[in-house]
């Protein structure tokens, strides 16, 4: 039996040895009917070129605008699916697969009609053994957690199980559900596309898991990780945009007002959070821009 056609998308923005070492991981993947579709977004650190020396069956593809992570990888996503993809694999440039990581998710997502979305194991890529993401689930006032987060791997990951959402470093979809729901919505621009596009998946009736034995290292996010102010707007903005276009309850919506004006106050009469007075000041902009229906890029 034939294998199904993945495609890989993959942003790169002046990340050329990422991005290189992210394509020579894939090109050494045990799944043969395999391409990969990168998007290059003005690089002006020689990406381009050196890609294309490196491996010159890989094709990149000049994005016309910044649309964000989520437009961004819609121009990938349309790409592959006009290339007659099965299934789409959405890839940050800054990881590192095992060689049967794409064999393993694919054996998943065929397993079940109804999966449509599947995800690997993600590792720190500084901490090879310690889990970043097994996927992730939303508590009961729809706040996002990542399962087993920094637990060290010692075989507690099991068989297939159903997750609410994928990690976007690494997101294996299967063209139907794209053709049926939809790619990822341009508004959020950046923070919460992903867990957006699960949730909009599972309502369609498909499932999301995760593939503990598929393997994957990440070198974007480690333990010490600190966001900048622009990670808090857009946390801040799209977690209600999340919240709006999935009609949560109004309990779920009490928490998250609560949350943001608890963590306002504090960041703007304790001394000690003095530091945190650009976070301060990017909340409110996320807040005001969510009540206002600004959507896309950050701006002023």
């Amino acid at each position: 039996m034939k294998e199904p056609l993945v495609i890989s998308v993959i942003l790169n923005t002046n990340r050329r040895e990422d991005t290189l070492a992210c394509i020579a991981s894939l090109e050494a993947s045990s799944y043969g009917n395999h391409r990969v579709l990168i998007l290059d977004n003005a690089s002006t650190d020689g990406s381009v070129e050196a890609i294309r020396t490196a491996h010159p069956a890989v094709e990149v593809l000049a994005l016309q605008e910044n649309r964000g992570y989520a437009g961004n990888n819609n121009v990938g996503i349309a790409a592959a699916l006009e290339r007659g993809a099965d299934w789409i694999f959405v890839l940050n440039e800054d990881t590192i697969l095992a060689s049967d990581c794409l064999s393993k998710l694919v054996e998943a997502g065929e397993s079940e009609p109804e999966l449509g979305i599947v995800g690997p194991t993600v590792y720190h890529h500084n901490e090879p053994d310690v889990i970043q993401s097994a996927g992730g689930y939303l508590d009961r006032f729809w706040v996002s957690h990542h399962l087993h987060e920094n637990e060290r791997d010692e075989g507690q990951l099991r068989g297939l199980p159903e997750v609410d959402w994928i990690s976007g470093c690494a997101l294996l979809v299967r063209r139907e559900v794209v053709e049926q729901v939809g790619a990822l919505d341009e508004r959020f621009f950046y923070y919460w596309e992903e867990t957006e596009w699960c949730l909009r998946a599972r309502r369609h009736g498909w499932t999301i898991r995760h593939m503990p034995e598929a393997r994957l290292w990440h070198k974007g996010v480690q333990r010490d990780y600190a966001p900048n102010p622009s990670v808090t707007y857009y946390n801040t903005r799209n977690r209600f945009l999340m919240l709006a276009r999935h009609q949560a309850p109004p309990v779920v919506w009490l928490r998250a007002w609560a949350d943001t004006i608890r963590t306002l106050t504090s960041w703007t009469v304790k001394p000690r959070w003095r530091m945190m007075h650009d976070h301060r000041d990017a909340m409110w902009q996320g807040a005001w821009d969510f009540l206002r229906r600004r959507w896309g890029m950050r701006t002023g």
